[in-house]
């Protein structure tokens, strides 16, 4: 087996330990582990546009220099 074949199958092996974990997280309930995903993904996503829009606020303010090679 191929150091990639054996990379992809951890993988898999790793998000199907953690399917199983968010699904024992929410008691075996498929539509409450579902809806508790929903909720942590809009969460994450506020927190993304929060933090570009504190980057961005500080490098219009000289706060970041940008790479120049």
């Amino acid at each position: 087996m191929s150091s990639s074949s054996r990379a992809n199958t951890e993988d898999h092996d790793g998000l199907e330990a953690a399917v199983d974990q968010a699904i024992s997280a929410c008691g075996g309930d498929l539509r409450s582990t579902i809806r508790t995903l929903i909720v942590a993904n809009e969460y994450l996503e506020t927190e993304v546009g929060e933090l570009m829009k504190a980057v961005s606020h500080a490098y219009a303010r000289g706060r970041f220099q940008s790479y120049s090679g």
